[in-house]
């Protein structure tokens, strides 16, 4: 949630209906009894009647034993000497998996933080403890209690149905993915989302949003890679009139779009490093400023990113700001590719061919099996947009009831699924050598000596392989690696 610098003043904080605060039990644990004090008193201005202090956090956890699932809300410090902070929250959700945790942290500890949320905290607040910061995250804490109970049915639903709109399946790997959208919904933490291309990120994204406490506001989805860098800056943060020759009129940016809401960044690893410099300061103060306006906007925005790459790495080859790669790889979901869980093809079809079925108004009767048989076996470069665009060609062309193998002609399927004609196996074996040895020159960009040490030759034996195919290295020196995909449309 990008709300951090606004945190500071008191009148952005909407006081809690009196019964909830009256309900809430919370326990506060921290080893220095000045903060214990104060902290009570504070939260008992804002409403919290109902707050157990404990010094030691061995007696904190025999509390809580002692209270076992009525405490709604553990506060306590990072740092403690018997137990810290996060062994005492891991074993209280032993007991209580629902209880939620906001951790104190010491300045300037951000990987402690981001620690503390993946062990399962809903937040931390940074020593010396500001109490309005703490008061707004503390209720949001209680709003993720109270849904989830609203969660609880709704993974009975996933259970039952087995999707999230178009994502569809009953393989153990999209099941998990169905239930961490289930488990990240109501917090607040920024997610990555990883997967490869028509995978269904925007998809899982949507779906928690839709899923979150800020489903009723805005969800704004930008593609980072569709967007030239020039335009960058303009875009995120709009402009005010006069900006420049061709800003006629005042522009909002998608931060201000998606105040309140989510904002969904795609292919955020494409970004540059002076707009991944930009991001980063946008999340750590919760600010934008229009171009030609001096005048700073707070925005609350819940931020949920994608990519295809590797962030990790890319870190690593110093192609993306570490400090932005922990402040948004707080929770990460992993999308599997549909070759990985090609025991959901079968309802995927369904799903898909009725969809376009009634859309199109056609009466398809009967898939044939050997269709069936070339859906299962393809590899799916694409993924499931590749399968759904592919379905819809085929009920768009069909002039009949029966779907078969024969209008695969103009598909992604057909290479693979066609029956082909025989050629003598000498022949079959001279083609792939040939190709074998064009797709290492591309990789190695010509490089005569790697190739050779891919292929597991020597130099000078190489030599004499790729002469026989008629192949000159020179050919592929500054050449771009080429990757064969299909051509498939953008989200």
């Amino acid at each position: 949630m990008i709300i951090e610098k606004e945190m500071t003043n008191t009148s952005h904080i909407r006081p809690m209906d009196k019964n909830t605060t009256s309900k809430t039990l919370i326990l506060l644990v921290d080893d220095e009894e000045n903060i214990l004090v104060t902290t009570k008193m504070r939260l008992k201005l804002f409403g919290y009647e109902n707050v157990i202090t404990a010094s030691d956090p061995i007696d904190a956890l025999k509390i809580f034993k002692g209270q076992e699932g009525k405490i709604d809300l553990l506060l306590s410090d990072q740092k403690m000497s018997e137990m810290d902070g996060i062994e005492l929250m891991e074993e209280c959700l032993k007991i209580d998996p629902d209880l939620q945790t906001i951790i104190f942290t010491a300045h300037g500890t951000i990987k402690k933080a981001v620690e503390a949320v993946r062990a399962g905290a809903f937040s931390y607040v940074e020593k010396p403890i500001n109490h309005e910061d703490l008061a707004l995250k503390i209720e949001k804490a209680i709003e993720k209690r109270e849904l989830l109970k609203k969660v609880a049915d709704l993974e009975r639903i996933v259970e039952d149905q087995f999707q999230f709109a178009d994502m569809i399946g009953t393989s153990p790997q999209i099941r998990a993915v169905f239930k961490q959208i289930v488990q990240v919904a109501p917090i607040e933490s920024t997610i990555t989302i990883y997967g490869e291309s028509g995978t269904g990120k925007e998809l899982v994204a949507n779906a928690i949003h839709f899923h979150s406490p800020r489903s009723k506001e805005p969800f704004v989805a930008v593609n980072c890679a569709a967007i030239p860098e020039t335009l960058l800056e303009d875009e995120f943060f709009g402009h005010v009139r006069g900006a420049y020759t061709s800003a006629v009129s005042n522009k909002a940016g998608f931060f201000r779009k998606a105040h309140k809401g989510t904002l969904f960044l795609d292919e955020v690893g494409e970004m540059s490093e002076a707009m991944q410099a930009k991001l980063l300061r946008v999340i750590e103060t919760g600010e934008i400023k229009p171009l030609g306006n001096d005048h700073v906007h707070k925005v609350d925005v819940r931020l949920i990113v994608a990519t295809q790459r590797d962030l990790g790495k890319m870190v690593k080859e110093g192609r993306f700001r570490e400090d932005l790669y922990y402040r948004i790889h707080v929770v990460p979901i992993n999308i599997p590719p549909l070759r990985e869980r090609k025991e959901d093809i079968l309802l995927l079809m369904q799903h898909f061919f009725k969809k376009y079925e009634t859309t199109m108004g056609k009466d398809i009767k009967k898939i044939k099996g050997d269709v069936i048989d070339g859906f299962r076996t393809y590899s799916w470069p694409g993924n499931v947009r590749e399968l759904k665009n592919v379905i819809e060609y085929l009920v768009a062309v069909s002039t009949g009831s029966t779907i078969t193998s024969a209008m695969f002609a103009n598909t992604s399927l057909a290479s693979s699924c066609l029956p082909q004609k025989k050629i003598p196996l000498r022949q079959a074996k001279d083609q792939f050598i040939k190709k074998y040895l064009q797709d290492l020159f591309r990789i190695t960009k010509g490089n005569v000596s790697k190739a050779a040490e891919s292929a597991g030759y020597y130099r000078a034996d190489f030599y004499k392989l790729f002469q026989k195919y008629g192949l000159d290295p020179k050919d592929y020196r500054g050449a771009k690696k080429v990757i064969e995909t299909e051509n498939i449309s953008a989200k």
